[in-house]
């Protein structure tokens, strides 16, 4: 079996997870040039070693970084991180809500009774109302878009 397919499958998870380094190539530290350990591809390690070359070897962060073709915001992200959650810190973050969280069942409802007694209201205004009433901050354009969803639910 050749070396490439186990390697592809690794990367292919490592993007999934959203763990892929951007620009391995740029990664030039000696622990990754020479030793087969040392994957450039995986961030979190990168990110690891990073960290570690310069609480344990001394090395200035700016070195680091090049380094490890990471920037030095990136380096100081990652350290808050690490102080704050161990090496889980260092693993990506879970991306965004991915459904309208704001505009629930009850606040939906509550819209649906404003326009019932006043079909001339504006996404603006049905925000602001919301907010007096709920204590949320909804975009006009999230109302816009959860009141589509909401008329093509009722045709269905």
């Amino acid at each position: 079996m050749s070396r490439s397919k186990p390697a592809n499958a690794k990367r292919q998870e490592l993007r999934e997870r959203g763990c892929l380094h951007p620009h391995p190539e740029t990664v030039t530290h000696e622990l990754f040039v020479q030793q087969e350990f040392f994957d450039p591809s995986d961030l979190v390690q990168v990110k690891y070693e990073m960290l570690r070359n310069v609480r344990a070897e001394g090395e200035a962060v700016q070195n680091a970084a090049r380094a490890f073709g990471l920037s030095r915001p990136t380096f100081y992200q990652a350290q808050a991180a690490f102080d704050r959650s161990g090496l889980l810190g260092l693993l990506p973050a879970k991306k965004g809500p991915r459904r309208s969280h704001k505009l629930s069942e009850e606040v939906m409802n509550f819209v649906m009774e404003e326009l019932t007694v006043d079909t001339s209201l504006q996404a603006s205004e049905l925000a602001r109302r919301i907010h007096q009433r709920f204590d949320i901050t909804v975009h006009p354009r999230s109302i816009r878009r959860a009141f589509a969803r909401h008329k093509q639910k009722k045709t269905e």
